[in-house]
């Protein structure tokens, strides 16, 4: 891991963006440390959903959490996936001609992401939990629920997750669901509308853990209620500090 930027934002947080390998991330820790950490997903281009991502990140650090986000392949300045944009292109046709969605369109679009993601993610958790400053345990929060979805069952270190369920899931995956054992808090936008309300329940069905809850809110994806993520918030602290 390779730092190449620091910045010290409001409430006295540390902003670093890092490279590792070819992969870029910002790691924000607050000013108390070691300190838990939360991995933050989301839908792809860092620079994009930089607002977003550093706003939950200050707000986690007022809390104690040190967080931290890598950009998904294909995503940002990375190179483009070819398939993945093709598959992309096929969904948006199909969403527009109020055509179903096919199997073989999710998982071009799901599964080239997944599998290159997950180990660039634990490649990061590697790098990060070896830092001083970061002292575990370690949540997930957010992004393509495939994708945390498969962390959730390959990596031991994470203690608890909130998913957002605001993207497809490849069929394959649901039998990877059933060996999901940790803690889940799944979201789920009542009205989304790009997303498969019944693939999203049968998948939370699915899903193996002991603790899971549904929050269901009504609107579209981008209308997320401020309470749901404060509930999330809770969630992710009552998980991860117990741990402590």
């Amino acid at each position: 891991m390779r730092f190449t930027s620091e910045q010290r934002l409001d409430g006295d947080v540390l902003e670093r963006e890092f490279t590792l390998g070819e992969v870029p991330g910002i790691l924000w820790t607050p000013a108390s440390v070691p300190a838990p950490l939360i991995l933050l997903g989301h839908p792809g281009g860092v620079r994009r959903m930089y607002p977003r991502l550093v706003a939950r990140a200050q707000h986690s650090a007022a809390e104690g959490y040190a967080t931290a986000t890598i950009e998904l392949p294909g995503g940002g300045d990375r190179p483009r996936l070819a398939v993945v944009d093709e598959a992309r292109a096929d969904l948006r046709r199909a969403l527009a001609a109020g055509e179903p969605v096919t199997d073989d369109i999710v998982d071009r679009l799901v599964l080239p992401l997944v599998e290159q993601a997950v180990p660039e993610w634990r490649a990061t958790l590697d790098a990060l939990l070896a830092l001083p400053e970061i002292g575990g345990p370690v949540g997930f929060a957010g992004g393509v629920i495939a994708i945390a979805t498969r962390l959730a069952v390959v990596e031991p270190r994470i203690s608890a997750a909130v998913l957002f369920a605001g993207s497809y899931v490849p069929r394959s995956m649901f039998e990877e669901a059933r060996q999901v054992t940790i803690p889940l808090h799944v979201l789920l936008q009542w009205d989304d509308e790009g997303n498969d309300r019944q693939m999203v329940l049968d998948l939370f069905d699915a899903f193996g853990s002991k603790e899971k809850s549904l929050h269901a809110n009504m609107g579209g994806h981008t209308g997320v209620p401020q309470h749901a993520g404060e509930d999330g918030n809770r969630f992710l602290a009552r998980h991860l500090k117990q741990d402590l």
